[in-house]
């Protein structure tokens, strides 16, 4: 290896010599080794063999306990019978008939019975693809150009969402966005509706948000500041669009939405409405959403119309899985159950916290589990962690023992992403029982290298 190794890292490198090697070769052709930034893991990612229910091997043969789950899109878990079933059906007979489908009828009726906002629904092949599409409906609708989002709120990886994310918040978290791009978007703290109401002008043409809170709840939300929201953009006849590419169908069969009570003209979507394959939609009022349709009018069609397409809208497979997974899940027993393991996991782990005395914090809600490693260090502290803490203290994250925190999880049988994971509605008791004792061993791994 290129650099001193910890104990940790070194345990690591001798447990996982097929995912090293396979690291190596992806270097050679992959930028970087990896297809997603948060893949990235030092000193090398794990490669994955299998899965099946809330089960994981490795490459080189390791069992472990999966909070990634499909980046929180399998909220049935891993080959769920059922969703597998719909899927090799489809498979039998097209994976692309380049040509609208019955299933697209069947997943479109189960969307709108199941989110508020859903008048109407339109498939796209991603969450990025599906905020992106929001925005533009937005725009169109309100005849306005700017953006008002919030600062530590992730949508995607396009241009107008890569402002805001990370501290500096004014400078985007990539390279390659044109000027004129991010200065169409202005920026809020979360959570203020002081600071909002001051922003919200005459040129702000769509506001946008995690209705749960910015990344994945690392930044907790606040019910009665949506409620402002709502009534503020209402009144000002401002398109308000949800991101809940997480939340949709996680918290509640309606998402965020449903579980805060509060219905906003658009909605993106992804993750868990494709049942755990690519895809995505919007969702939203109806004289926003047929923007998007043909009139059969020259001039509507070709000016006023708002495009859009994509290869895989609506992809028949992903429609399968989609439709299996939305109908075992509308009831609401899968989101109480996968709520009721997030609070155990949540519970058991400041247990663990408090026994071994390592500086870590463990929050979050519903199905969420959120996670920082160091808190004493940006003045955050035990139990206090809400909708007024300072968000840029809770991104204020060490990469490095994060990173650390990850792979002394994995040795000890857990893969649970940096900074959050995400519970299914098939985790069991036995599974948090057993995460949580892989998380006092590994803090005291970590205490050992002095990172807790």
């Amino acid at each position: 290896m290129e650099r001193e190794s910890s104990r940790i890292e070194t345990l690591y490198l001798n447990a996982h010599p097929t995912s090293y090697k396979l690291f190596q070769r992806a270097r050679q052709l992959i930028p970087g080794g990896i297809t997603h930034d948060i893949r990235y893991l030092t000193p090398f990612p794990l490669y994955i063999e299998r899965a099946t229910g809330t089960r994981k091997w490795a490459v080189d043969g390791q069992e472990l306990v999966d909070y990634w789950m499909g980046h929180g899109s399998l909220f049935l878990g891993h080959l769920h019978p059922e969703v597998t079933r719909a899927v090799r059906a489809q498979l039998e007979k097209g994976t692309h008939p380049g040509a609208c489908h019955p299933l697209e009828v069947r997943w479109a009726e189960l969307v709108h019975g199941m989110v508020p906002s859903a008048e109407r629904v339109r498939f796209t092949g991603s969450g990025t693809e599906s905020t992106q599409l929001a925005l533009r409906l937005a725009r169109a609708s309100s005849g306005k150009d700017k953006v008002l989002k919030f600062e530590g709120h992730f949508h995607g990886w396009h241009d107008y969402a890569t402002v805001g994310v990370r501290p500096p918040y004014q400078v985007p978290v990539s390279r390659g966005v044109p000027e004129e791009a991010a200065g169409q978007i202005l920026l809020c703290p979360p959570n203020d509706i002081g600071a909002f109401e001051k922003l919200l002008d005459d040129e702000v043409g769509g506001v946008i948000l995690e209705p749960a809170g910015g990344t994945s709840g690392t930044i907790p939300t606040d019910p009665v500041f949506l409620q402002q929201l709502r009534e503020m953009t209402r009144k000002r006849g401002v398109p308000l669009i949800f991101d809940e590419v997480i939340s949709g169908f996680r918290h509640a069969p309606g998402g965020a939405q449903e579980y805060y009570g509060v219905t906003p003209d658009l909605t993106a979507l992804a993750k868990i409405v494709a049942g755990g394959m690519p895809g995505g939609a919007v969702v939203g009022r109806a004289e926003i959403m047929d923007l998007i349709a043909f009139r059969g009018d020259r001039e509507w069609d070709r000016h006023d119309r708002v495009a859009h397409a994509g290869t895989f809208n609506a992809n028949p497979v992903a429609a399968a899985a989609g439709i299996a997974t939305l109908e075992r899940i509308g009831n609401g027993e899968a989101q109480r159950r996968a709520n009721r393991m997030g609070e155990r996991l949540r519970e058991g782990m400041n247990e663990a916290i408090v026994r071994t005395g390592a500086d870590l914090l463990v929050y979050g809600e519903g199905s969420v589990c959120n996670y920082f490693v160091g808190p004493s260090r940006v003045g955050l502290r035990a139990g206090e962690i809400s909708s007024r803490t300072d968000h840029r203290a809770l991104q204020a994250t060490n990469v490095k023992s994060h990173h650390r925190l990850r792979l002394a999880m994995i040795l000890n049988g857990v893969d649970i992403p940096p900074f959050h994971g995400w519970i299914s509605s098939v985790h069991t008791e036995d599974d948090i029982a057993f995460s949580v004792q892989a998380f006092e061993k590994a803090l005291r791994m970590l205490q050992a290298e002095g990172l807790a």
